[in-house]
């Protein structure tokens, strides 16, 4: 049998190489090791990995902070991109050999990979698959959050944090897609240049600037619409204060603190909304309807070159440790993948 673009699609080994969290800890607790290839069960497929995304979470469950959900793999890994090497119990022969990302809940970072059939999506015209496996973790968070549960809308503004992580540059370039204007905060000059170059209309450096006087000054004292906020903490109230009236405040992580203390007359006075949602734990048949969202209303604008996702770097696998120090260190600018096959 071959895929869909002439190679042959090779029988499936019984073993596998995969990066196992050793103990909890530093990116050195990564380890190669072999490990049986996982089988699909119904309604799955098994995927030969040939890239995996790297992603927050990763970092939190290798630490020991965010342990993967019932059933779930334990190998670190959200999202994939690779081939259909079989297919579970009942499934469509049909999807052998076919190209596919995929959002899972966890076993990633390995060469093979099981994957609700409902979370595959195609990869896209014209990307690689590197830039395929940099898609379904952080454009499933994004589309989820900023477009469901914030249901921002043409000609709104918004205010991302983060403006340089996987999420900020995903968000930048969907909002852009979406005649949305996006104000971002980054850590530095350098990757406020960054943020600005791959489309954010603003961006301001927290480290030099307040970026609630910047978001009022850009606005012209009005606010924004929507914030899609993955700090939490402190700057809880102060997003609080970027809001327009009727305006939405979206949580996805909380890295300065999960307990906040807010003017809840506010909230009742300018009509606000304040929302969040984690992805991980959520059911296979919600994570099936979102992309099925996504596919109908992102992938045709995608594979008519509408947007890639700004690439970081690529490690090999048995590097993962190193791809994680990168992470960790801050000094990325979009995704950071793995190369598996």
């Amino acid at each position: 049998m071959t895929d869909q673009w002439g190679n042959e699609v090779t029988s499936v080994p019984a073993e596998m190489t995969a990066i196992a969290i050793s103990a909890p800890g530093g990116p050195e607790v990564l380890q190669p090791t072999v490990r049986p290839v996982p089988q699909p069960g119904p309604g799955e497929v098994l995927i030969r990995v040939a890239a995996a995304g790297v992603n927050r979470p990763d970092v939190l469950q290798r630490m020991g902070f965010y342990p993967p959900p019932p059933g779930a793999s334990d190998l670190p890994g959200l999202e994939i991109a690779g081939t259909i090497a079989a297919v579970g119990p009942g499934g469509d022969p049909e999807l052998l050999g076919q190209a596919v990302c995929a959002l899972v809940a966890g076993g990633g970072y390995a060469e093979y990979c099981t994957a609700p059939v409902g979370s595959c999506l195609p990869v896209p015209k014209g990307f690689s698959m590197q830039e395929a496996a940099a898609l379904p973790e952080t454009i499933f968070t994004v589309w989820h959050n900023l477009f469901e549960r914030a249901y921002v809308r043409e000609g709104e503004t918004v205010l991302v944090h983060g403006g340089t992580s996987g999420i900020g540059t995903t968000a930048i370039g969907l909002c852009k897609l979406f005649d949305i204007k996006v104000i971002v905060t980054c850590g530095s000059a350098e990757k406020c240049a960054a943020a600005t170059a791959l489309g954010a209309d603003l961006a301001v450096d927290y480290s030099s600037e307040d970026y609630v006087e910047a978001v009022k000054a850009f606005t012209a004292g009005r606010g924004v619409d929507v914030v899609l906020d993955m700090v939490g903490g402190d700057y809880v109230p102060r997003n609080i204060e970027c809001l327009a009236d009727d305006g939405r405040h979206v949580t996805i992580a909380f890295q300065r603190g999960a307990k906040v203390e807010i003017d809840i007359s506010q909230v009742m006075r300018r009509r606000l909304t304040m929302t969040g949602s984690t992805l991980r734990a959520r059911s296979a048949e919600f994570k099936a309807l979102l992309a099925d969202e996504i596919h109908c209303t992102l992938w045709p604008r995608l594979s008519e070159g509408g947007w890639k996702p700004a690439m970081d770097q690529a490690f090999p696998l048995a590097e993962a440790a190193a791809a994680h120090m990168r992470m960790q260190a801050g000094a990325h600018v979009g995704k950071i993948v793995l190369m598996v096959g």
